[in-house]
């Protein structure tokens, strides 16, 4: 992964500002992701996804991420620490687009869904039967094409089990034990909404950088943002001893 300039990182948080939270993780999934062109990306599978983001919060603010949650059963503050590198190496799939199921005489193949199969079927009266549809690659039954097929439950159920497998960071849930009851609370942790925080908060802190130095210095924001952010916190502290 090529780590993004500020430059870039500004003009991605710039166009994030006017975008709902779909738009913005898909503008995170681009910067982590150039390799990949971006009309691919909503279909890259979920769990994949969510590994390229703490790679790229890796990249950008280091491995710890500090998470807040409250204890569902007495209400204490927790604070505790994930490490972004880690998460990122143990959420990836094993490369698989397609799993195959065999049950009951049934043989499925089923795509691993991405985030833009997560919304559509979100958009319908029946999400799961929505994303049946859209995600089924093929289905037989004692060996005839079936086109159409309403699945029946087991089948359901173990093609659910093998997507688990292939994708396991498609639901990550943290399950925290409270230090003050000693009650465990379950919560899931969206790292696009995390990362954009982080972003957001850089981002205005470089902006007022750049509005310091061009004040004190006279430079254009391209100069100062060439800047290393060591030489840029040195200026920093000379104009703060003028």
């Amino acid at each position: 992964m090529a780590i993004t300039g500020a430059a870039e990182l500004l003009a991605a948080w710039e166009t994030g500002l006017g975008e709902a939270p779909v738009g913005r993780a898909l503008l995170l999934h681009r910067a982590a992701r150039p390799d990949v062109d971006v009309s691919r990306l909503p279909a890259v599978p979920v769990g994949e996804r969510e590994a390229d983001l703490f790679a790229l919060r890796r990249a950008l603010f280091g491995e710890r991420m500090q998470v807040r949650l409250e204890c569902a059963a007495c209400g204490q503050d927790m604070e505790f620490d994930l490490d972004a590198g880690e998460l990122a190496g143990s959420l990836g799939g094993r490369g698989e687009q397609v799993v195959r199921v065999q049950e009951g005489g049934w043989d499925v193949e089923f795509r691993l869904p991405g985030i833009a199969d997560l919304e559509a079927a979100a958009r319908s009266a029946d999400p799961r039967t929505a994303l049946l549809a859209r995600c089924l690659v093929s289905a037989a039954r004692g060996g005839s094409p079936v086109a159409g097929p309403e699945l029946p439950a087991t089948v359901q159920h173990r093609i659910a089990e093998a997507v688990e497998a292939a994708d396991p960071g498609a639901d990550l849930v943290l399950d925290i034990a409270c230090p003050e009851c000693g009650a465990a609370t379950r919560a899931e942790l969206d790292i696009a909404s995390y990362l954009w925080t982080e972003l957001d908060a850089w981002a205005r802190d470089v902006l007022l950088d750049v509005h310091l130095l061009a004040t004190a210095y006279g430079w254009s924001e391209p100069e100062i943002l060439a800047l290393s952010p060591t030489r840029r916190r040195y200026y920093l502290e000379l104009c703060a001893d003028v």
